[in-house]
């Protein structure tokens, strides 16, 4: 399987939003769509999945235009979107029944990921009933225990949960189907920081099965975390492609962490280093190459300085990026 897109473009009047991008996947693993706001990312994975009109390009998918039709795609949107006043098991059926998935099939995939996103206790009675009873274990007020355990046995609605737990509600209707491509637009946006790590977890099991995953997000940790080609829109064009691992070796070990016992800057300034930031004797610092580092480090030596940290690395995807669209957005 391979996913080839092909020098997309779209036009709103006089503005073009995409311009001649392409990209390609030739094995699973995940791929970034990297930018600033209004760069292009969604519009380019609307019309990926044919949401929105291509004005010249293709996308295909082992050799085939993609579709929805006769490709097994997950999409969870940037902008999330549940039908506030029906229930959750109603839209999780309803949309596992466009994706071709059978009713039984489905509850028992909508219990498996209901498990796995820790959102049973708003689809199942016997789930929030028992959720009630660890809160009253907890010493929660009785009167919202009993109200709590009242309420369990009422299918719950979208607008009654948090926009964390509408966030997982979306996540398990993209992977409801059990897709072989995954798009995911801003996935960890807005979550705690425990369920980032629960949906980081589930992401990196569909790594391990073998999905293709496209991924457009501004939490470049995360991108680093996952990703091993991106490409970086800036103003509807393409600023930078390719593997990261070979993007970020081609800025060379650059960036150094240094952190001392007294006082470096006179040290910093004689080997000739930008100092970054600076805090009680920990310096970012960025040099010109090993070599500069490395005089540096042997002047700290010669002087007793007491060196605690000296990490020489290479450029985060965050540096690398603000260096690539910063200028332009200043």
């Amino acid at each position: 399987m391979s996913l080839i897109v092909s020098h997309l473009h779209k036009k709103y009047g006089e503005k073009t939003v995409v311009d001649d991008l392409s990209f390609s996947m030739e094995k699973p693993g995940v791929y970034a769509l990297l930018g600033t706001n209004g760069a292009g990312k969604t519009t380019s994975i609307r019309m990926m999945l044919g949401m929105l009109a291509k004005d010249g390009g293709d996308v295909l998918w082992d050799g085939k235009p993609l579709s929805t039709e006769n490709v097994n795609v997950g999409y969870l949107a940037e902008e999330r979107g549940l039908y506030p006043k029906y229930s959750l098991m109603d839209q999780l059926t309803y949309f596992a029944s466009l994706r071709g998935v059978a009713a039984s099939e489905a509850r028992d995939r909508i219990r498996y990921w209901a498990k796995k996103l820790d959102a049973e206790e708003y689809l199942y009675a016997d789930a929030a009933a028992a959720a009630a009873e660890q809160d009253a274990a907890k010493g929660v007020r009785q009167e919202n225990s009993r109200r709590r355990k009242a309420a369990a046995f009422k299918p719950k609605l979208a607008d009654q949960l948090s926009k964390g737990n509408q966030q997982k509600i979306q996540f398990m209707i993209a992977l409801i189907s059990d897709p072989e491509l995954i798009i995911l637009d801003e996935p960890l946006s807005g979550l705690d920081p425990v369920n980032t790590d629960l949906f980081k977890g589930i992401i990196r099991d569909e790594i391990e099965k073998g999905k293709y995953l496209i991924m457009s997000s501004h939490q470049m940790a995360t991108v680093e975390e996952f990703c091993t080609d991106i490409t970086i829109l800036d103003r509807s064009r393409s600023v930078l492609q390719g593997n990261l691992n070979e993007i970020k070796k081609s800025y060379g070990r650059v960036n150094l962490h240094l952190k001392t016992e007294r006082d470096a800057r006179p040290f910093i300034e004689v080997a000739g280093a930008r100092l970054l930031t600076e805090k009680e004797n920990e310096y970012q610092i960025k040099v010109e190459g090993e070599t500069q580092a490395n005089r540096l480090l042997a002047s700290l030596i010669q002087a007793e300085v007491p060196v605690v940290t000296f990490d020489l690395r290479e450029p985060s995807l965050h540096e690398i990026f603000v260096e690539k669209v910063g200028d332009h957005h200043a």
